[in-house]
């Protein structure tokens, strides 16, 4: 019987032997990556637990806080390392945590619960401690007001309504403005744009072919045909020369031209001197011409105008076959 007893008690020797060797081999603690802070900064508290890889061990669960003041901000997942040693692994996981309460702060003990052969037991951490500074306060000065909210800056988006409404309201003030001035005017609100206006000598052209189909001189109304022969022409060379010879008189209307040798040749300058001055003649001296007069006449005024037209390149007008063509009076 005193032998059974001596044999129990060398094996239960064994055992916490065993259980203290294996003991030695795990550690846990609790690290601060900094140990002063001011109030409301974060700060990095790394759990570490080093163990053999054969045994259970659990991390304790962590709330939204660890003590009354100091709070978790966010917490890592857990992240197994295999060590150098035989059997060995090491548990790491983060807490982010932060105080908003001034001086000494204790993080408490974390507690691991260890299960082997249906037996429990735990491992703990130290506390931790680490100092939260208020803000310094400048006595010197006394009380101040509070500082207000800094604005944040204005965006494209916020304004852009605001920049539309106001083109919007200017565009109704300007139609607005715009419709009152044209009731004024008695015009219409809206307004085709003009034609272009033809060229000169198709305009020309076109009146010498209305005098020549008046027939005045067979009415002895000699001095209106040649009054309108000699406007047309002048009205002609307005439009195509910006000479004014409709304010000019015929010696002043020849004297332009002369002073600008390159606009005419030196054989329509001729022509318009003779048909302007027998026009003058007619008006002003009631100068009765003779008969093939009326007939040359025209046919100058035709030839002066086909020989200084300008040509247009876009389109290419027709050409007109009248140049130098006897006009027959009937």
């Amino acid at each position: 019987m005193k032998k059974l007893k001596n044999i129990a008690i060398v094996l239960s020797l064994f055992v916490l032997q065993v259980q203290l060797a294996q003991a030695q081999q795990i550690q846990a603690r609790a690290v601060l990556d900094s140990t002063n802070i001011l109030i409301g900064d974060q700060v990095n508290l790394r759990l570490e637990l080093s163990q053999p890889n054969n045994l259970d061990i659990e991390f304790p669960a962590i709330g939204d806080s660890l003590s009354a003041s100091v709070e978790v901000i966010a917490q890592s997942p857990l992240d197994t390392f295999e060590l150098n040693e035989e059997n060995q692994i090491r548990i790491i996981q983060n807490l982010t945590i932060t105080s908003f309460d001034s001086g000494q702060q204790v993080v408490p003990p974390f507690y691991f619960r260890l299960k082997y052969d249906n037996l429990y037991d735990s491992i703990e951490t130290l506390p931790a401690s680490f100092f939260v500074h208020s803000m310094p306060l400048d006595t010197t000065k006394g009380p101040v007001d509070i500082k207000k909210p800094y604005g944040a800056p204005v965006t494209l988006k916020e304004v852009t309504p605001y920049i539309l409404g106001v083109i919007l309201i200017g565009a109704l003030i300007f139609f607005l403005f715009y419709y009152i001035q044209r009731r004024r005017k008695n015009k219409p609100l809206f307004v085709k744009p003009p034609k272009p206006k033809e060229p000169a000598h198709i305009i020309a052209l076109r009146e010498l072919d209305r005098i020549k189909d008046e027939k005045l001189w067979q009415t002895e109304h000699l001095k209106d045909y040649y009054s309108m022969v000699s406007d047309t022409l002048r009205t002609y060379i307005e439009d195509r020369f910006n000479i004014q010879a409709m304010e000019y008189t015929t010696e002043e209307t020849i004297q332009a031209f002369e002073r600008q040798k390159e606009l005419l040749s030196g054989k329509s300058l001729e022509e318009l001197k003779s048909i302007l001055s027998l026009s003058d003649l007619v008006k002003f001296a009631k100068y009765t011409p003779l008969p093939d007069d009326h007939n040359l006449t025209l046919m100058n005024a035709y030839f002066f105008v086909n020989q200084t037209k300008l040509e247009d390149k876009k389109p290419t007008p027709p050409k007109d076959d009248r140049e130098g063509e006897e006009v027959e009076l009937k």
